[in-house]
């Protein structure tokens, strides 16, 4: 019998565990030694495969952190295309963070990543590369839902820009301080408290 849309086929399963056996890899290493003092070389030696085989999997060490921001950024996209017509911009971007969070699932990990990028520069800075492409990826859904109504004149794709710039800073902001409590607190709290200040 086939696979289904929910089924993934063996080909599937067998890299879902590849991947996640490198990444549990690495994220020990790094905790071990740090994450400049790790080498590519030492992540393949450790999860039993090749260089190459690795590279197969991840294109950078960086990504091995951060490699599922494009699938992430694709899933902000959909669920914020996918709210009623009625939602304003600001409820469909909230919406589609919510959605995020719950694809991460396992906060504790979504913890220890997060961590690690913020107190890293090279992964930083690639963090910050792909959140600047999922505002690519969603500024258009915005733009739409902005546009809606407007009449002649109006220049919504400017408005859309700010709308979207501020809630990633806010997104940012709210996550930076959840790490820095250790987890504590409520992320999606956190978010609209500082949602709420940037609108006053």
């Amino acid at each position: 019998m086939g696979t289904t849309a929910t089924q993934p086929s063996l080909w599937d399963r067998s890299r879902q565990a590849v991947v996640a056996s490198i990444f549990d890899t690495a994220m020990r290493l790094f905790a071990e030694q740090g994450y400049e003092a790790t080498t590519i070389a030492q992540i393949a030696k450790e999860a039993g495969i090749s260089q190459r085989s690795l590279f197969r999997y991840f294109g950078t060490k960086e990504d091995i952190v951060c490699g599922e921001q494009e699938e992430l950024g694709a899933l902000l996209r959909a669920t914020v295309e996918a709210q009623p017509a009625a939602a304003t911009p600001w409820e469909a971007l909230r919406a589609g963070f919510e959605a995020l969070m719950e694809a991460h699932g396992d906060r504790g990990q979504l913890l220890e990543i997060t961590a690690l990028i913020f107190d890293t520069p090279p992964l930083r800075a690639r963090y910050t590369q792909k959140r600047l492409r999922w505002q690519e990826m969603v500024l258009p859904a915005v733009t739409a839902r902005m546009a809606a109504g407007e009449g002649p004149g109006a220049v919504p794709e400017l408005r859309a820009a700010a709308v979207t710039a501020t809630v990633f800073a806010c997104v940012d902001a709210a996550t930076e301080a959840w790490v820095r409590g250790g987890g504590s607190a409520d992320l999606a709290a956190l978010y609209d408290e500082a949602l709420a200040a940037v609108r006053g």
